[in-house]
């Protein structure tokens, strides 16, 4: 994990241990998202009714700006929302299926992203050949694409590179790797106790090809939220980040319970 030539962010190189998991083969769209953010969407395009816990689950306050930047919505990934609104997404989910969804750690992602590779990109080192597998500054025109356009890695994950960056679970810390370089380390995880910032990877269509490569790093910012007006600011939603989204993981092996429900039921840091 990591790049012996990359930022100091992503040194010194670590060797990790991950357990099994399934990975969404693309990032979260729209199709399946504004289900969880309109209550009345999810209940008129149903094919049964909806579960009477569902009603439970806390939803996003509805957005004052257009979320799909005109950018396009069937097929394109969802985009702007927190960190914290990404979990909720994964909760709701859970309520909807009974199965246990999160987003994936940092070295889970990249552990995904690479595909057993040790290049730059998980085809290899050559920039000149990313155009082929994802949306970034040089091809995007400046938006998103509708998800699965390009090639996919060798495990069969598509825009890992481009796209939309994605949230992972972690907290970022920019010596993470420094503590743990003289020992293999098993399921690394930072978990989160702050609102910012929270590690993003991939890159995204607004991003240059160094950003998109699979160790590169990235850091949420309360930039994201600067021309929100609410006092306190919104907890759902980046206005100002059009280019973040997500994908998620399911683990071979739940987790008991108790554990779920500490993962979605942290309490609301208030930003202001």
């Amino acid at each position: 994990m990591g790049s012996k030539n990359g930022k100091p962010d992503e040194q010194p190189l670590q060797q990790v241990k991950i357990s099994p998991f399934w990975m969404s083969t693309f990032e979260v769209t729209w199709d399946i998202y504004e289900p969880f953010l309109y209550k009345d969407y999810e209940t008129l395009n149903s094919t049964g009714p909806v579960p009477a816990e569902v009603d439970a689950v806390t939803r996003p306050t509805k957005p004052y700006l257009d979320m799909t930047f005109g950018m396009g919505k069937e097929n394109h990934p969802a985009l702007a929302m927190t960190h914290y609104n990404a979990i909720q997404f994964c909760k709701w989910l859970y309520v909807r299926t009974g199965v246990f969804y999160r987003l994936p750690t940092e070295a889970e992602w990249e552990y995904a992203c690479r595909a057993g590779s040790k290049t730059e990109y998980t085809y290899g080192d050559e920039v000149a050949n990313l155009a082929e597998y994802g949306w970034y500054k040089d091809n995007s025109q400046g938006k998103t694409h509708e998800v699965g356009k390009k090639k996919p890695n060798k495990w069969g994950l598509f825009d890992l590179h481009g796209n939309v960056a994605e949230w992972t679970y972690d907290q970022y810390v920019a010596d993470a790797y420094a503590k743990n370089s003289n020992k293999v380390v098993s399921d690394p995880v930072e978990v989160p106790k702050q609102l910012y910032a929270h590690v993003i990877r991939g890159g995204s269509y607004d991003d240059a090809a160094s950003e998109l490569r699979s160790a590169a790093r990235l850091a949420s910012d309360p930039v994201w939220k600067q021309i929100d007006p609410q006092i306190p600011k919104s907890n759902w939603w980046f206005p100002e980040a059009p280019f973040i989204g997500m994908r998620l993981v399911r683990p071979e092996t739940p987790p008991s319970k108790a554990e779920i429900d500490a993962y979605y039921d942290q309490p609301v840091i208030a930003d202001y």
